[in-house]
């Protein structure tokens, strides 16, 4: 729902739009692309994809025509040879990446290339395809990995009353902000050895998985920030992690 709504997080994913250099495409790393392979998006011209279920109409009704780019996904299948990487036609942009980029790059002007995340595969070998991609910010395309680092949906409170954050989410998004901003990745790569707390706010690894991609792409010497932040629902963290 946050494609429609104008809220703290929102108007922060707008705040980057403004005023982040404007890329030549985006690459988007959504968790609700969690596919028993590694596939990009190669059309010109992806469709919406409405991958829900139970929400009003006016948000099946929405669309994000962002064109696609051809050549970017040839780009990111040659980084990441020599893995298999298929060419993708029948699948789009889904709500991961077009709720965002809908307040981003709101003119849909940027042009948007999927990968999936193969869920056969460990959180190692995702952060070692981030590491492939870091390329591509030489090349004025912004990586977006679109999860989140506490997602525990058997947990989330669906009141109409804000719900204050369960403690295991708040530590375990503490550790994440922690370890991001010291670039100890390991730890992060590594994190269904945090215990509990990692198994309660990462109980499936699709939306966690996002993060991983975006950290292999550091580089010495980056700048952590964190220009979104909060836990919604109790259970769900909004936190953004941006690098350089």
């Amino acid at each position: 729902m946050n494609a429609l709504r104008d809220n703290v997080w929102t108007s922060g994913w707008r705040h980057l739009g403004a005023t982040l250099p404007r890329p030549r495409a985006v690459l988007a790393i959504s968790a609700h692309w969690y596919v028993p392979a590694l596939a990009v998006t190669i059309t010109a011209q992806p469709p919406t994809i409405h991958d829900f279920g139970g929400f009003p109409p006016e948000l099946f009704a929405f669309e994000y025509p962002a064109p696609g780019s051809p050549q970017l996904a040839e780009r990111v299948a040659a980084l990441l040879g020599p893995q298999d990487v298929v060419r993708d036609r029948r699948w789009g942009l889904d709500h991961g990446t077009w709720s965002v980029l809908a307040h981003v790059y709101p003119d849909a002007d940027v042009p948007v290339v999927q990968l999936s995340i193969d869920e056969t595969k460990p959180p190692s070998w995702h952060y070692d395809l981030g590491r492939r991609l870091a390329p591509l910010r030489d090349e004025d395309v912004l990586i977006v990995g679109s999860g989140n680092v506490v997602h525990n949906l058997h947990a989330y409170s669906w009141g109409a009353h804000p719900a204050q954050p369960f403690d295991w989410a708040q530590r375990f998004e503490a550790v994440v902000r922690e370890r991001a901003g010291t670039g100890d990745d390991a730890v992060l790569v590594a994190y269904e050895a945090l215990g509990q707390d990692a198994l309660l706010s990462a109980p499936t690894p699709d939306h966690y998985l996002p993060l991983l991609y975006v950290l292999g792409t550091r580089r010495p010497g980056d700048a952590v920030t964190f220009p979104v932040e909060g836990i919604e629902g109790g259970s769900i963290s909004m936190l953004c992690v941006q690098l350089g």
